[in-house]
């Protein structure tokens, strides 16, 4: 389990982190999300001891990773595919590490079959590309066998059969109790590997649950209408306080009415209904609409 509590990190008068809590439970999948410079990746650099938190305490099962010898049979985790020693090959670097956390050598064999690399064990790592650089930090990550694991952007430079495997292998280590921490911008990979969600924006926890509920409450359900009538329908869903948006195709959007409604109204009043078509709230609507106050950089309009 990994635990913030009120973690704080301050640069000068930049305060990059402020006072977050959350907790990441063993069994689940969790994802990291925020917006660019929300503070992703000094939370994750303060769990893993890299940084110093000017206020709080994040800790591991308990106590600080940076209080642990040894430090990958307690937590794997990959920041950064490009932080390698290129001149080496695949199997000296995880040899080098295992070596260095008191691993078994025959743990470097293991965890490169694991992500399907044997045969590049022998390969220099400045030959590789980033898909096989992630998969080469992803075995670093499980070479101790840890149960806690941290992955940011693992999915950068993976090929789509790469997305699927890494999407099944966090979901297998989850399955099998382990605590799997995920940073990701990739919202519709998190919509189908997450469970639970920890949003964060300039530095600030914004939200922490589980993903249904918060693409529910962060969202307004929509319904799309199909109808050869122009005037009355649109008309009674207006008086009804719903939103209706005309679309290019001539269709209807509708928010702030269920669709069971929506059918009511058109069958009392006789308006013939083509289409009528719930759309549950995505992840990627949930994330932009909380986080639209938390944005850096925010693209205006062109000129």
């Amino acid at each position: 389990m990994i635990e913030a509590t009120e973690l704080t990190k301050r640069y000068g008068r930049t305060t990059a982190v402020d006072r977050m809590s959350f907790t990441v439970r063993p069994g689940v999948v969790t994802g990291f999300l925020g917006p660019n410079g929300a503070g992703k990746t000094t939370t994750l650099r303060m769990l893993l001891g890299l940084n110093r938190p000017t206020g709080g305490t994040v800790t591991v099962d308990g106590r600080p990773f940076g209080d642990r010898p040894r430090g990958l049979r307690h937590v794997g985790a990959l920041l950064d595919a490009h932080d390698v020693h290129v001149g080496r090959t695949a199997r000296a670097h995880l040899t080098a590490l295992a070596v260095g956390n008191g691993l078994p050598r025959r743990r470097v064999a293991e965890v490169m079959g694991e992500v399907g690399m044997a045969e590049a064990a022998g390969r220099r790592i400045d030959g590789f590309s980033l898909g096989m650089k992630q998969r080469l930090g992803i075995a670093a990550a499980l070479l101790g066998d840890p149960p806690v694991l941290v992955f940011d952007e693992p999915l950068n430079g993976l090929d789509p059969e790469g997305v699927h495997w890494v999407r099944g292998l966090f979901k297998q280590l989850a399955d099998e109790g382990r605590t799997v921490l995920v940073s990701s911008h990739l919202m519709r990979e998190m919509e189908q590997t997450a469970e639970e969600l920890i949003v964060i924006g300039r530095g600030r926890l914004l939200a922490a649950q589980n993903l249904r509920d918060f693409a529910a409450r962060n969202t307004r359900p929509r319904v799309g209408v199909r109808t050869p009538d122009t005037v009355v329908l649109p008309g009674l869903l207006t008086r009804e306080g719903a939103t209706v948006r005309r679309e290019d195709d001539g269709s209807y959007t509708v928010t702030g009415l269920p669709a069971e409604r929506i059918g009511e109204l058109a069958f009392t009043h006789r308006v013939r209904l083509h289409e009528l078509s719930p759309h549950s709230a995505s992840l990627e609507e949930a994330f932009m609409e909380l986080t639209r106050e938390s944005v850096e950089y925010s693209a205006g309009a062109a000129r």
